[in-house]
């Protein structure tokens, strides 16, 4: 491939989408704090009507989403594995094929190919940091990739650093490929921690 840009400084991808994390994660903290404080408040001004009994339940809620999104969607512990296990490879073409939307983020169906070459796998794909947005950049100006496609792997996109998890979709479709892949290729994925589906599907969730 002709002057591809320049590969992304990995140590500053992943400080940026720890960053995006943090960021997301004391929001909903401070969130949920705000309304288990609602009653109190409510009691100090001698508001006695029900209504601000109803924020407690709602706090509960932020919490209990926010552990489901941490728990299912943050995946920068195995991206920064799958990044010290495989070299980044430049993809010049990445399109999305659709997007849907769940407890763990947007989960988006992409392709990662370099021009003049057919045949890209389908992959899912959920941002590492839990941010839902589809970085848009990675259409336009094509992507970084680690892993492999077999079993998965980190897309990078160097403007803004945005940094996604990736696995086969459907997971089933390359079972024979994985059990044909050869002692290298499998010992690699082990070691990056990909070597089994990761995501289970939850249900879909409208929010977050």
């Amino acid at each position: 491939m002709d002057n591809p840009p320049a590969a992304p400084d990995v140590a500053q991808v992943l400080k940026h989408n720890r960053a995006l994390l943090y960021r997301h994660t004391a929001a909903r903290l401070a969130l949920a704090g705000g309304l288990l404080a609602v009653p109190y408040a409510a009691h100090l001004v001698a508001y006695d009507a029900a209504l601000p009994a109803f924020a407690i339940p709602a706090a509960f809620f932020v919490l209990i989403f926010l552990l489901l999104r941490l728990r299912h969607g943050s995946r920068l512990k195995v991206c920064e594995k799958v990044l010290r296990t495989y070299p980044l490879e430049y993809r010049t073409r990445v399109s999305k094929k659709g997007s849907e939307r769940k407890y763990l983020g947007d989960v988006h169906t992409v392709r990662l190919s370099v021009r003049g070459q057919h045949g890209a796998p389908s992959l899912r794909a959920v941002n590492a940091s839990t941010v839902r947005r589809w970085p848009a950049e990675a259409e336009a100006g094509g992507a970084w990739f680690a892993g492999d496609p077999a079993f998965g792997g980190v897309m990078i996109v160097p403007a803004g650093n945005a940094m996604l998890f990736l696995q086969p979709a459907p997971w089933a479709k390359y079972e024979e490929e994985r059990a044909q892949a050869g002692r290298q290729r499998t010992l690699l994925a082990e070691q990056a921690g990909i070597s089994r589906l990761l995501e289970k599907e939850p249900n879909i969730m409208v929010g977050g």
